[in-house]
């Protein structure tokens, strides 16, 4: 198979067992703004020990209009364009880490993955996202079996407002430098910073109650700040919220043109 990993667990450990069981399983990792350096990072240690065929690709979402311009259904143009690149650079079938709990969610980069063969192998043999931990963990994946959900940084931004790729890192700092800062306080799971018109809202997904007082986080909201400011985007930031974690709260799927 071609694999097609992001770097998160799922694609992850389906790239570890394919390999193991057929070494001339190719692995394919796309670099883009949108991706975390962390990510890649991930993908090149792995490959480099598990000796992988890796190729890495730029997808070109980043020059595609129809991504850029955030809509509802952005994932459906960010996997075309990703599969596109594989399937010019492999002719074997291509494969993702799809898994069951997947399904369960509005996912337009399924559509994508139909439209280009993609087969799903963890859904082929059912298995959800706590099984799939499993077997990383049975694999002695230990840097992956317990790794957080890390959707690409464009999940961010709130649907509707355009994506722009110099903004990307920026939200990745701050999501990185907030999580080193206040994990210990709160024992947190998750960070994740989400674009807003005028605003930014830091989500915090906490195994503690936390009172998100209006004071309690002033000192992170100036860090946040600065480091918007010192990037060139100090009117993002007339505004730094503090909430709970909301899953896919930057997206909007209200906004989806049907017609």
């Amino acid at each position: 198979m071609a694999v097609a990993v992001s770097g998160g667990v799922d694609s992850m450990t389906l790239a570890v067992l394919a390999h193991r069981v057929q070494p001339a399983t190719q692995i394919f990792h796309a670099i883009s703004p949108a991706v975390p350096f962390q990510a890649t990072d991930r993908v090149k240690l792995h490959a480099k020990r598990e000796g992988w065929q890796l190729k890495i690709i730029d997808a070109g979402e980043m020059e595609d209009p129809r991504y850029l311009a955030n809509p509802a259904n952005r994932c459906y143009f960010c996997k075309t364009n990703l599969y596109d690149r594989v399937v010019e650079n492999s002719a074997l079938t291509v494969a993702s880490g799809t898994n069951l709990d997947d399904l369960g969610d509005y996912r337009p980069g399924l559509i994508a993955a139909q439209e280009h063969q993609v087969c799903h192998p963890y859904v082929d043999v059912g298995v959800d996202k706590s099984t799939l931990r499993a077997v990383a963990d049975d694999l002695g994946l230990e840097d992956l079996k317990d790794l957080p959900a890390a959707p690409c940084l464009s999940s961010r931004v709130t649907t509707g407002i355009a994506i722009d790729a110099s903004l990307l890192p920026v939200i990745n700092e701050v999501e990185e430098t907030l999580r080193k800062q206040l994990t210990d306080q709160y024992s947190l799971q998750g960070v994740r910073c989400r674009i807003r018109e005028g605003e930014v809202a830091i989500q915090l997904e906490s195994t503690a109650d936390i009172g998100f007082a209006s004071d309690q986080f002033d000192e992170s909201a100036a860090v946040v700040r600065e480091l918007f400011v010192q990037a060139g985007f100090p009117d993002q930031v007339q505004a730094v919220l503090f909430e709970p974690y909301e899953k896919g709260s930057a997206f909007l799927i209200e906004t989806l043109d049907v017609s």
